[in-house]
């Protein structure tokens, strides 16, 4: 199992958008580690503050809505307003997190893998969000053995029988 931690907390400034990447990818790996599915997001806004992150939490909780997004949504809190905001994912986020970007006019979406999975981000590019795709390798490769080794659990995440 591999071992994760955090080491970061709300409030914390990260500068670019690797950096950002970095709170998700963490957050993906502490999911992995508690015997979830390695997905995590982080929320940040304009100046680089992190808002909230989480991850992906439906086997560790039994809801099925505790994608990696909707828990750093929850983490962050009510704002006042989500269009200066940057959702950075792990994954590409499928069509029920597509749907809360898309909702609460989140401005831009930072994308770790879009080769293990592509969800709603052209979607939600064409109504309004900036996506950046990072394809970032070690994550690709976490995310390509997890689904490999766990294809009935993975199938149920993103609603394939």
């Amino acid at each position: 199992m591999i071992s994760a931690a955090i080491n970061f907390k709300k409030g914390d400034v990260f500068a670019t958008d690797e950096e950002k990447l970095s709170v998700a990818i963490a957050e993906a790996h502490l999911g992995l580690a508690e015997g979830g599915i390695p997905i995590g997001a982080a929320l940040f806004d304009e100046a680089g503050r992190l808002l909230g992150s989480g991850h992906n939490l439906r086997v560790q909780e039994g809801d099925a809505s505790m994608h990696g997004e909707t828990s750093a949504f929850r983490n962050a809190g009510r704002q006042r307003s989500y269009r200066k905001l940057t959702l950075a994912t792990s994954l590409s986020p499928c069509w029920y997190c597509s749907g809360l970007i898309r909702q609460f006019g989140i401005g831009r979406v930072l994308v770790g893998d879009d080769k293990n999975f592509m969800g709603g981000q052209d979607w939600v590019a064409e109504h309004g969000a900036e996506v950046h795709v990072m394809n970032d390798p070690g994550l690709i490769k976490v995310m390509a053995d997890f689904i490999a080794a766990n294809d009935a659990l993975w199938n149920e995440d993103i609603g394939e029988d």
